[in-house]
């Protein structure tokens, strides 16, 4: 009974009338793109399919100008400067082994006083709003200013997630769980909190696959109607890109990182976890989640307006 109640739009609709304090971030950008639309409504990419097509564009000149490019080593720069190619760039040793110890010290102790529990498939929510240490790093100025960049709009820290294993999950572009108006709104940012091989669940990703199509909710046949999301299961959506990727002929790479370094992903990379082989070994992690503040930010496959924490 629960599952078909789930497939309506009404408790999404009745959920999110209570909640505008973490919806109203979006009130002034649907008068912007000329939606009637209330804070509480469901939306997804049908709702802006009368709009054009937005591009964003990395201004290469503000990139080295930013504090956080200057400060890289030459070898992260000229992975910095791969991105609008790549989709993605490693930047080695982002934060030091202490701490990155001192952030697994933190969730340790966060999990031993039931502040945090595991969640969708072993993840640990919101740390941000327990440790100061992993707030910081997330909102600081200089890699918010490196962010903005990249995103061409002003990057918004939307949440963390640590992981203590791998997440093992299918190949998927972060695009089809947080959406945005104008598309490409979104950046992923990935810290190893020890090392990280093909055995303890590695990331994987697809280079280049940021140029793709964004692949939404129409193109597997999930919009769903006027009082139902879409009633496909996400494995649809999955078995949707796996067609795709063997159909294009694409090749994964396997992110092989040292405690500390830091993979940055764009909204539109196929990426996913490598198989958790090796029981004996955790596979400790955080990401974060930045949107553009100047952007509509949503869930496609649930069709619910994003809510904001900070």
């Amino acid at each position: 009974m629960l599952k078909q109640i789930r497939h309506y739009k009404l408790p999404y609709i009745i959920y999110n009338f209570f909640n505008k304090k973490k919806l109203k971030h979006n009130i002034p950008l649907y008068k912007k793109y000329g939606l009637n639309k209330s804070y509480f409504s469901s939306i997804s990419s049908a709702d802006f399919a009368h709009l054009p097509a937005s591009e964003r564009a990395i201004d290469r000149n503000k990139l080295l100008e930013t504090d956080f490019f200057k400060e890289l080593t030459d070898e992260n720069k000229e992975s910095a400067l791969q991105y609008d190619e790549n989709g993605y760039m490693i930047l080695r040793n982002f934060i030091t082994a202490e701490d990155a110890d001192k952030i697994n010290a933190e969730i340790d102790k966060l999990m031993e006083n039931g502040t945090l529990k595991f969640i969708y498939g072993g993840k640990l929510m919101f740390a941000i709003h327990h440790s100061e240490i992993i707030k910081n790093i997330g909102s600081d100025k200089n890699l918010l200013d490196f962010l903005s960049v990249l995103l061409d709009g002003k990057a918004k820290l939307f949440q963390s997630i640590n992981f203590i294993n791998g997440s093992q999950q299918k190949t998927h572009s972060d695009s089809i769980h947080m959406t945005t108006y104008p598309l490409g709104g979104l950046l992923g940012v990935w810290i190893a909190l020890e090392d990280v091989d093909e055995t303890n669940g590695a990331l994987h990703y697809i280079p280049k696959s940021h140029k793709l199509p964004y692949f939404l909710n129409s193109d597997y046949d999930n919009e769903g109607d006027a009082l139902k999301i879409g009633k496909k299961s996400y494995r649809a959506y999955e078995e949707f890109l796996e067609s795709k990727v063997h159909e294009l002929g694409l090749k994964k790479e396997i992110f092989k990182a040292k405690k500390g370094d830091m993979l940055i992903w764009h909204a539109n990379i196929l990426h996913g976890g490598e198989p958790h082989t090796d029981k004996n070994r955790t596979r400790k992690s955080l990401v974060y989640h930045f949107f553009d503040e100047n952007s509509v930010c949503y869930h496609e496959v649930t069709q619910r307006p994003a809510l904001f924490e900070l």
